[in-house]
């Protein structure tokens, strides 16, 4: 057994894991994080995207033991004091769901996205969500979900009292994340 700390959504947790298990079976087993999905285990679908360390990040290729030390931002972290995040109410709001699977992943992936470019272009939107598969939509709703998003968080950043609500706990952005 190996034992890891890890600060997850603003709150740290210590557990001792197998050196083999999987981030997203540590996530969904070990802390009852069930929001970050299993698609495919072989990071093709993107389902089981988080954040770690303020990038966008398949947890089904990364173990648990390589998060020691590590801040994780989940979709449970996104919603603050009862407040959909803005990219949450977006899917919601645009409709950019449908059997809801995908949903968390390409909310995080979106939300990586939006950290590094807060008013993407359409082409920017499909870009950054390549890799993030969704078997039900064309995609159109996803995009104009995030579209939604981008200019709620913008008009949100220039309204102090609003713009710190959605701000993640914790979670500082690096330039790459690599396990050691």
């Amino acid at each position: 057994m190996a034992h890891v700390g890890v600060t997850v959504n603003g709150a740290f947790f210590e557990r001792d894991v197998e050196p083999r298990q999987l981030l997203c079976h540590f996530l969904r087993e070990s802390l009852g994080l069930t929001g970050t999905h299993i698609g495919c285990d072989t990071s093709q679908c993107g389902a089981c995207t988080i954040l770690v360390d303020g990038r966008p990040i398949k947890s089904c290729t990364m173990l648990a033991v390589q998060a020691d030390g590590r801040q994780l931002l989940t979709i449970e972290g996104l919603a603050r004091d009862g407040a959909l995040h803005p990219l949450q109410e977006g899917f919601w709001q645009r409709h950019g769901l449908q059997c809801g699977f995908c949903t968390p992943g390409m909310i995080m992936t979106a939300y990586g996205l939006l950290q590094d470019t807060p008013s993407p272009t359409e082409d920017e939107i499909r870009s950054g969500l390549e890799g993030t598969l969704c078997r039900c939509t064309g995609y159109h709703n996803i995009v104009r979900a995030v579209q939604y998003a981008a200019e709620r968080m913008t008009s949100e950043a220039s309204e102090p009292t609003r713009g710190a609500v959605h701000t993640p706990v914790s979670v500082q952005p690096v330039a790459a994340v690599a396990a050691d």
